[in-house]
């Protein structure tokens, strides 16, 4: 059925090391910890750049670490999943705390397993809009800043799936096929690849365009861009990616692609028509 001569057999251990044998470092949390601490620096030269007061800037990393984190969590939990959290206290827990109740008792530290992008964006901006309102910044400055950076973090997220063989793409015969060999040995779409190489480009556009236009642009292109570009490659690439869930076999369109809709419809908002003045 299918040849295997060009194929990629991947099966990395998710495990980088055991830190002093005992702490388990792995390639999910380490990339996840990169994207984050590069818009971290990211962000830190954007507000040098325009001069704001590093007191400000202090609390951001804060702000969007339990943004994301929260949005995330929550994103997978209610979006793919409720079932399995809303009708039990142990799945209420369990979609709040990184542990996994036992069958037959107790409990072990899991962490979180499960992420949803468009939940982490979500929280994202609902924690970017309560650190405007303790710093007293513009809003859609801070998102447009932010958003110069969100591509290189997206990357590594996406990166960070490949490394643990998670969000897999349909089965395929193109000669840059994966075998999922934790899955199964069936050749398929490296989804997660395809998109780290969309958003890796992305970043390299956004700081482009901010070295080159960054005072000529309205406010919310940078915001608007981000979303933009970002969710209308996520709807597309959804074609080539399995379901998460057996729910969205039955759907025209999957929960990933119906959730992106309004983000791209934000974006051109933003591009477009945010801040222009009004004629009287």
């Amino acid at each position: 059925m299918y040849t295997q001569l060009l194929y990629i057999n991947w099966n990395p251990d998710p495990e980088m090391f055991k830190l002093f044998g005992v702490i388990s470092v792995r390639y999910y949390g380490l990339l996840w910890a990169i994207g984050l601490f590069l818009a971290y620096f990211i962000v830190r030269y954007q507000y040098r750049d325009k001069k704001i007061d590093d007191k400000l800037f202090d609390p951001l990393f804060i702000y969007c670490f339990i943004g994301i984190l929260i949005g995330s969590r929550l994103g997978h939990c209610l979006f793919y999943d409720p079932g399995s959290y809303l009708t039990s206290w142990k799945g209420l827990v369990e979609m709040v705390l990184p542990i996994h109740f036992l069958p037959g008792g107790g409990w072990k530290f899991s962490g979180y397993q499960g992420l949803a992008s468009h939940g982490g964006t979500i929280g994202l901006i609902i924690a970017l809009w309560l650190y405007c309102r303790k710093t007293k910044m513009h809003y859609m400055d801070v998102l447009d800043m932010v958003a110069v950076a969100t591509p290189a973090t997206a990357f590594c997220i996406r990166m960070a799936n490949l490394m643990n063989s998670e969000i897999i793409g349909k089965p395929t015969d193109v000669p840059w096929a994966f075998i999922f060999e934790q899955e199964d040995m069936i050749p398929r779409h490296p989804g997660q690849l395809y998109e780290a190489i969309a958003y890796l480009i992305l970043f390299f556009i956004m700081i482009y365009l901010y070295k080159k236009y960054s005072k000529r642009v309205r406010r919310g292109f940078f915001f608007g861009l981000c979303l933009t570009y970002i969710f209308t490659f996520r709807f597309f690439v959804e074609f080539v990616k399995e379901n998460q869930v057996t729910f969205e076999d039955s759907m025209a369109l999957n929960m990933g692609q119906w959730l992106s809709v309004p983000f791209v419809l934000i974006g051109l908002y933003c591009i477009f028509f945010y801040g222009r003045k009004r004629k009287s």
